[in-house]
């Protein structure tokens, strides 16, 4: 799954195929198709593992203390030090789900609502609006982020960080 997200952070999804994550991966045709029936198969597992390890390191948002802002700062500045930290796989679930198809994306779309749920939790918003609000937030950071990891520009995902937390300050708390 590692040589799956790095094959895409150098070709894209499209442009990657089987042979290259078997030579990423130094592990036989017969190996790969033992633990995936196609490069759609690995991709969604692998997303699947990307997706468990960005929620994991991001953390749990009932767990964070201080206001709603300070709980968005803290699990915010989580979630880019992830990105930053993984790069690939967050290539993988931010850009290269859109290129793999519908599954793929109806994937992305599901981890998308987790986030929003948590972010609905973190800023305690109660109303339809405060949560439309929140979709809109995940989608665009989702979005914004996108042209860095693309780029392999870490620094720019780090500047989103004071854009954002001033977007919430003045929108959401």
């Amino acid at each position: 799954m590692i040589a799956m997200a790095e094959a895409m952070t150098e070709k894209g999804y499209v442009s990657t195929t089987v042979a290259d994550v078997l030579a990423r991966a130094g592990v036989s045709r017969e190996t790969f198709y033992q633990q995936f029936s196609s490069k759609l198969d690995c991709f969604m597992h692998t997303f699947d593992a990307a997706a468990e390890i960005l929620l994991a390191q991001v953390g749990d948002p009932a767990a964070t203390d201080g206001s709603p802002y300070e709980r968005f700062d803290a699990l915010f500045t989580r979630y880019i030090d992830t990105l930053v930290a993984e790069p690939a796989f967050a290539r993988l679930f931010l850009v290269e789900a859109y290129a793999a198809g519908p599954a793929a994306i109806e994937r992305r779309m599901a981890l998308q609502a987790r986030i929003t749920d948590a972010l609905v939790e973190v800023l305690a918003v109660e109303s339809d609006h405060g949560r439309f609000a929140c979709q809109m937030l995940v989608a665009g950071v989702g979005a914004m982020v996108a042209v860095p990891l693309v780029n392999q520009d870490l620094e720019a995902l780090r500047d989103l960080r004071t854009g954002v937390l001033d977007l919430v300050a003045r929108t959401l708390c």
